[in-house]
């Protein structure tokens, strides 16, 4: 699923990008430990603050003035601008809300574009952590001044891997939690850490091996997903088949782990693919 934007416009998109997401990093570190107001949009867990709603802003003033033509898919505010052409923002303004709440330093900015429904570039800003990804597949990834790559694990043995929950997991029997129980018995590890973009750009940075989820919008997979195939990871469905954003599941992993990890998922519970799909923006 690895595509490139024309050479004239991958450096320029890339650059609007990157400011988009530091710009909204940066509010996210003025609000840091000073929030006033942390609602639920109705859902147990899925809170929504005010410096969700200013880094939106910030990050959309960024698009507006640099890529007008560009419509956006944002998590708070919709799709806004234009709705036809081939490319569209998708803007996760503060990814691992519930983590910043609590003053838990995994959560993320996160701006990735698509070009006819692949990601083709993205860039993540990690305030708590002074890190800043960005890249595409035909483009590199990078961390600040660092090239990524995925890891070389060949083992699931070896591997450390991370996933998360769905807000509806108390809800539901396609909740993850056999998926968690079986890859923890036969890898090093599982972690959830809270931010599906940090998550992606840590298998794209080689600290963690495979990652996999459902119950995602396009916003928290657009970014990282491009950093993952331009650092060499493969990205797929459950099924092995290609990624589909809108079906909220993802794997995410180094080549030589993807089919032990597809395997593994088939075997706690083999599932349609349509069993879950996550509400509609």
């Amino acid at each position: 699923m690895a595509t490139t934007l024309p050479s004239h416009d991958d450096a320029f998109l890339l650059a609007v990008a990157s400011r988009a997401a530091r710009a909204g990093g940066d509010v996210l570190r003025q609000h840091w430990g000073r929030l006033r107001d942390i609602r639920s949009k109705g859902r147990p867990g899925d809170l929504v603050t005010e410096a969700d709603l200013a880094a939106e802003a910030a990050v959309l003033a960024v698009l507006r003035a640099s890529t007008p033509e560009i419509g956006v898919l944002a998590e708070e505010g919709g799709r806004i601008g234009p709705a036809d052409g081939s490319l569209q923002w998708c803007v996760d303004p503060l990814d691992g809300t519930t983590n910043y709440a609590h003053g838990y330093p995994l959560f993320s900015c996160s701006v990735g574009l698509l070009r006819d429904g692949l990601p083709v570039l993205g860039a993540i800003d990690a305030p708590a952590l002074n890190d800043h990804y960005l890249g595409g597949p035909g483009l590199g990834v990078r961390c600040n001044d660092d090239d990524l790559q995925v890891s070389d694990c060949r083992s699931l043995a070896d591997a450390l891997l991370v996933t998360g929950f769905a807000y509806d997991r108390c809800e539901r029997d396609d909740n993850n939690y056999a998926e968690f129980c079986h890859f923890t018995h036969r890898t090093r590890g599982v972690r959830r850490g809270g931010s599906a973009a940090l998550d992606l750009a840590f298998v794209a940075a080689g600290r963690l091996d495979g990652y996999w989820e459902r119950g995602l919008q396009p916003w928290d997979l657009a970014a990282g997903v491009a950093l993952v195939l331009a650092a060499g990871g493969e990205v797929c469905a459950y099924d092995g088949g290609p990624l589909d954003l809108t079906d909220g599941r993802i794997v995410a992993v180094t080549p030589a782990l993807r089919q032990p990890l597809l395997d593994g998922l088939a075997q706690c519970r083999p599932l349609p693919p349509a069993t879950y799909l996550p509400v509609a923006p």
